[in-house]
């Protein structure tokens, strides 16, 4: 319960990047020095390898972490947790339980751990809703909902684009009301907390 949060794990995420590059390497120097006349085995180092990686890339770290947050479900199912409010965001799980005033949380670059603790430990909740520039051109890409745990700041996005949109779209007005149900379910748990 009192454990710190920590939103990454620097030796994953190093591992998340590095292990792939080096099969893709490992494939290389087989195909160059085994198979340097071509053939079956050429091919299976020089794309099969790196075609491992891309795999990886692609789709091994969301799996893992989707692995995850269904294994923390079924744990906080198991002590009897009421799952009141769950938002996945892209890099985030919140789930917090009103009846008891407590919150779970799980991050994408910290998939092994899981954190389970009281909402009272929310310092502060808030809406981010990525405001910027001026007249006709303000506008956002992102919406978020932020809240402070221990001094940590942890970021979850109700909404993201690859491109500005203007403050009345839909998407915009969606995203920040998505997250002014989060910020209102966290300060009801954090009220409810014991």
């Amino acid at each position: 319960m009192d454990k710190k949060i920590q939103k990454i794990n620097y030796i994953y995420l190093l591992c998340y990047i590095f292990v792939p590059l080096m099969v893709v390497s490992a494939g290389f120097l087989l195909g160059y020095y085994l198979f340097h006349d071509g053939g079956a085995g050429a091919v299976v180092c020089f794309m099969g390898f790196p075609l491992v990686a891309i795999l990886w890339w692609s789709f091994g770290g969301k799996l893992l972490y989707k692995q995850h947050c269904k294994k923390l479900i079924r744990e906080l199912d198991e002590r009897g947790f009421s799952r009141n409010q769950t938002f996945d965001g892209r890099g985030s799980t919140v789930v917090v339980d009103l009846n008891r005033g407590e919150l779970a949380l799980v991050f994408f670059w910290n998939p092994f751990d899981h954190y389970i603790l009281p909402a009272k430990r929310i310092e502060r909740a808030w809406v981010d809703d990525g405001a910027a520039g001026a007249g006709f051109l303000r506008g956002s890409s992102r919406v978020s909902f932020l809240f402070l745990i221990d001094g940590v700041k942890i970021r979850v996005d109700t909404f993201t684009s690859n491109k500005r949109w203007r403050m009345d779209s839909d998407y915009i007005l969606t995203g920040i009301s998505k997250a002014d149900v989060m910020v209102d379910v966290l300060n009801q748990a954090k009220e409810r907390s014991a």
